[in-house]
């Protein structure tokens, strides 16, 4: 049986009971800045920043990507012969000021 999704009324509503029984156990909530949660000592973290090391030479992969184009090509159809030649068409019967009066089949 499928778990049903909680929505997010229920999420926020799960969150609240959780800081109210936080407070009523003595709990105590600090006051903190805009921003200064992801600070260090006042400057950001940069350990995780993930520029630390000098970028890499990246290795050339032309002939691979060569190959795989040359995959994706289609291949040149081969003679195609058409077999309804003499199929007939729907020609427009009009009168004398223009107007369409029906159609006919007509064979060619």
């Amino acid at each position: 049986m499928i778990k049903p999704k909680t929505t997010k009324k229920e999420t926020r509503q799960e969150l609240e009971s959780l800081v109210e029984a936080f407070i009523k156990a003595k709990g105590e909530i600090q006051q903190v800045d805009m921003g200064e949660s992801g600070l260090v000592d006042g400057k950001y973290n940069t350990s995780h920043i993930g520029f630390s090391e000098p970028r890499q030479d990246r290795t050339p992969l032309n002939h691979v990507v060569a190959a795989i184009q040359q995959k994706k090509r289609p291949t040149p159809p081969t003679s195609i012969t058409k077999t309804n030649k003499n199929k007939p068409k729907k020609k427009v019967i009009y009168d004398d000021f223009g107007e369409p009066l029906r159609w006919v089949w007509e064979d060619e």
